[in-house]
């Protein structure tokens, strides 16, 4: 019977965080211009398997990672870009294929390296390959950092992964990346967590603003392919 009530505590407590909503913002540098770095603010909100990134006042993306629907908010226009999961998985294969992406993913290595990050300490990792180079400082004593892991595995749809063979994702991390480092050619871009927040997020933060206008998008079309159908649009 004992055994019984844990198993049914733990599918609880699974039950309960795999549903938890998270708001994490995020300080990204970008490359060093005039001897200033270009610094920018992006939120991320994640509810059960949508994410919803605010990358700038202009732009929004609303991600559904069950069906790798993508809806893009152009709030100055108050317009809305809708593509289907379907047709983000055939650009992303259209992409592999004619961008030369590699299906090789690089290494991940631990580099022994400590360094305290926002008063957590966070240890080195470093994926390295001919196209670029990526550090990672993963903080295991940050807070609720599995259940965000978690969180962050579920909302990334499978379409992506497409996109971005080749590249270090969410599920090959060991830890919640508390400072990640990215190296391509001449650019450099860091992204660290300043904070991150568990406050209950609202249905309508996932869902586009009901005056928002959705605009058509033409076909997807590349040599030796069928076009792939336009996203539904409603006027």
């Amino acid at each position: 019977m004992k055994a019984v009530a844990l198993s049914a505590t733990l599918v609880v407590a699974f039950s309960l965080t795999a549903l938890a909503d998270f708001t994490i913002i995020q300080k990204v540098e970008g490359k060093e211009t005039e001897g200033k770095r270009k610094t920018n603010e992006i939120t991320l909100k994640i509810k059960g398997d949508k994410i919803r990134m605010e990358a700038t006042p202009q732009i929004t993306m609303i991600v559904d990672g069950k069906t790798g629907d993508t809806i893009t908010l152009m709030n100055t226009q108050k317009r809305i870009v809708r593509i289907s999961g379907d047709k983000a998985k055939a650009i992303a294969e259209m992409a592999a294929k004619y961008g030369g992406n590699t299906n090789e993913k690089p290494k991940l290595v631990a580099t022994g390296k400590k360094m305290t990050i926002n008063g957590y300490e966070a240890e080195e990792y470093v994926a390295d390959t001919k196209k670029f180079k990526a550090h990672y400082w993963i903080a295991p004593s940050f807070p609720n950092s599995v259940e965000i892991m978690k969180q962050l595995q579920t909302v990334i749809p499978a379409a992506w992964n497409d996109l971005a063979k080749g590249m270090i994702n969410y599920r090959d991390l060991p830890g919640f990346p508390i400072r990640t480092q990215m190296t391509v050619g001449d650019d450099d871009i860091i992204s660290t967590v300043v904070a991150v927040k568990t406050d209950a997020l609202s249905d309508a933060d996932f869902l586009p603003p009901k005056d928002f206008q959705e605009m058509k998008i033409p076909n997807v079309e590349m040599p030796g392919n069928k076009p792939v159908p336009a996203a539904t649009a409603k006027p």
